[in-house]
């Protein structure tokens, strides 16, 4: 390790970030549920970063501005006038707004507002307008080290259902958000992304907080030079910006040439057809042979490509409307009716034949009693499936394993519709090694940011691997009628990210292509989750569950020791409570990122060490080469890629130094 002369040149407390905010005024409304879902904690001292007037809030607010603070204004006032937002004497009625950052999005309000029209000041910049008057509904300035944003009217009751985009014009005015992660999952599909340069994409998805691509794995069943060089190069791509790569797989659909192949064993619906439902395209995989064949295919799969996990999603039936729509119900192939009928005595088409006495409208215990041996079904098929990837573990010991499985607690119709239950599926984690990835039904997809901890409650007792447990947030437009947007972005879906992750270990975001481009900065800072954070005498302290990011510069001490886990602009704390201040001690090697859990870490003379646990393979990036590495006391050979090093899954004590001629050179 090193001396600086002078660390003040180098260190920097949280470079500038916003830790607090502070309401002024009677109202509340709903902003402390939006600048939570940023990072920002609630401050009562005076001392806060982000000040927010509500109407009737009142006070001189310009020397905080000048000293730095961002001063949020609703509304007419005079406060807000002090700054040079004055009221016209019109009124302006607002239901539907446009935003410069995405002038062709919908943005309609559930009810219509009406409010005192305003004009900003001259320096404002204006971020947002009503549709049809073009009156001004949101803008701001920068003045001094601090910023004035005005709206025109409160957030509303459930803080994102007016101005989606207010986080961002809050960052254009200035704000550095405090806290950082890099624990998000994200679903891909290459058909969306066939032009893409995933060397532009690879360091997007890591800076944003994606640790793992779930890959679309259909498109690759099948050897195909062109489209396997292509994942090839996606693989490479995320290994060197520490991103995992799983192998997504829609059992039973297989993939197009799969389906093309095997007319005999495609599954059918209720009334004979063959099952080709929205874009899958079922197989019959109770069949022996279809499902022997699609194993090898699963295996080939896994051999072709260095994937770091699979991904079995959605094994279970079709369809949402259940047997309400016999056109669309499955399984109704041949193996399934006959092995049915030999359980019960009769043959399970009959439920959806209005001429049969077994017709489910006349004698509904005939159906709950095919859909219990469905239920059944599903747990067998997702057990067998299991089974196959530990197979594929042992000659890819690193290779994690997830289980999609929609939600049927929130919504408890899931069961009969699909044969999605997980009082059959979830008990399979006493014996399997996976992790339990809830989907988001689309029938709750309307009900906001507060059903995470509720889906969250209701799986709490129902497995003792609660942190196998983890979330999928469907990022897609919405069939309810839902404000502001059809799809979710901006607050809404910062609210929605940071609801699940402070109730569930790991989220997923379906899908990778479907999240606005204006959305991708602030995807890491939403999904951070501190418990407390305080800054008092050129120090930081920071609590935190999972561990989190700090913004930050130079050289750091934490809990009094030199910090080796850094990068550039932030530095990497372990779970618990944790004091960061500058130090005038640089260790000689960082790990500048981990895709993993950090548990510790220590600078040592020459390099370091830190303890890690990961579901799959771990991936490290330093800032120099390594020279040798030690894993559990045992010196390894292989795993060093420049300056990226591929660990074991488990838990595990790494020590890395630097080669001598490295060493010297410091």
């Amino acid at each position: 390790m090193r001396l600086l002369a002078s660390y003040f040149l180098f260190a920097r407390l949280v470079v500038g970030a916003s830790l607090s905010f502070q309401m002024e005024g009677p109202e509340r409304g709903s902003w402390p549920e939006a600048l939570s879902s940023l990072g920002l904690s609630e401050s009562k001292k005076g001392d806060a970063d982000v000040i927010v007037v509500p109407r009737g809030g009142s006070g001189d607010f310009g020397a905080h501005v000048g000293r730095g603070t961002i001063l949020i204004l609703e509304g007419d006032s005079p406060v807000a006038a002090s700054f040079g937002f004055h009221a016209t004497g019109k009124q302006v009625t607002i239901r539907s707004i446009v935003d410069t950052r995405a002038p062709k999005l919908s943005i309609v309000w559930q009810e219509a507002v009406t409010a005192p029209r305003v004009e900003p000041p001259p320096a404002a910049t204006v971020f947002a307008r009503e549709k049809w008057e073009y009156a001004p509904v949101l803008a701001g300035f920068r003045q001094g080290s601090g910023a004035v944003l005005w709206i025109a009217t409160p957030l509303g009751a459930q803080g994102y259902s007016r101005y989606p985009y207010l986080p961002q014009a809050l960052t254009d005015l200035g704000l550095t958000l405090p806290f950082h992660s890099a624990k998000l999952w994200a679903f891909f599909d290459s058909s969306y992304r066939a032009r893409a340069d995933v060397d532009y994409l690879a360091p997007k998805w890591r800076a944003a907080g994606i640790a793992a691509l779930h890959v679309a794995a259909w498109h690759y069943w099948e050897r195909d030079a062109e489209r396997d060089a292509y994942l090839d190069r996606l693989i490479e791509a995320c290994h060197r910006n520490a991103i995992q790569v799983y192998a997504w797989v829609e059992l039973p659909h297989v993939s197009e040439r799969f389906w093309n192949d095997h007319p005999e064993w495609r599954e059918k619906t209720a009334i004979g057809q063959d099952a080709h439902l929205d874009w899958r395209k079922l197989m019959n995989l109770t069949n022996p042979d279809a499902f022997a064949a699609a194993a090898a295919g699963l295996r080939g799969l896994a051999a072709r490509f260095d994937w770091d996990g699979v991904n079995l999603a959605e094994l279970y039936f079709e369809s949402l409307e259940g047997q309400d729509n016999p056109a669309r119900f499955t399984p109704m192939n041949a193996d399934v009716r006959e092995e049915f009928e030999s359980r019960s005595g009769f043959d399970p088409v009959e439920v959806f034949s209005s001429d049969s006495p077994r017709y489910w409208k006349k004698k509904p215990a005939s159906l709950g009693y095919f859909l219990n041996y469905r239920a059944e079904l599903a747990r067998d098929q997702q057990t067998a499936w299991i089974e196959q990837v530990e197979g594929i573990r042992k000659s890819k010991p690193w290779l994690d394993l997830a289980l999609t499985h929609v939600d049927d607690r929130l919504d408890t119709s899931m069961r009969d519709k699909i044969g999605a239950d997980t009082s059959k599926t979830l008990p399979l984690l006493g014996r399997h090694d996976f992790t339990f990835l809830i989907e988001d039904p689309a029938t709750t997809w309307n009900q906001g940011p507060q059903r995470y901890p509720l889906i969250a409650a209701r799986y709490a007792d129902a497995t003792p691997r609660q942190e196998k447990l983890a979330i999928d947030i469907n990022i897609v437009e919405r069939y309810q009628d839902v404000y502001p947007t059809k799809q979710q972005t901006g607050l809404e879906l910062f609210q929605l990210v940071h609801s699940a992750s402070g109730a569930f270990p790991r989220v997923a975001l379906y899908f990778e292509n479907s999240i606005a481009q204006v959305d991708w900065a602030l995807l890491g800072a939403s999904s951070a989750i501190v418990e407390r954070a305080e800054a008092e005498e050129g120090k930081l302290d920071v609590e935190s569950r999972h561990g989190v990011g700090v913004a930050w510069t130079g050289p750091a001490q934490v809990d009094g020791r030199p910090w080796p886990v850094r990068g550039e602009r932030t530095l990497w704390l372990p779970p618990g409570s944790h004091t960061i201040q500058p130090s005038v001690t640089v260790p000689v090697l960082h790990l500048t990122d981990l895709n993993a859990d950090l548990r510790s870490a220590s600078a040592i003379s020459n390099g370091m060490e830190f303890v890690y646990q990961c579901s799959a393979r771990a991936l490290a990036l330093f800032d120099h080469e390594p020279g040798r590495v030690e894993i559990d006391g045992e010196a390894v050979e292989g795993i060093i890629e420049g300056k990226l090093l591929k660990l074991p899954r488990g838990q595990h004590i790494v020590t890395v130094t630097l080669p001598p001629s490295t060493r010297s050179a410091r």
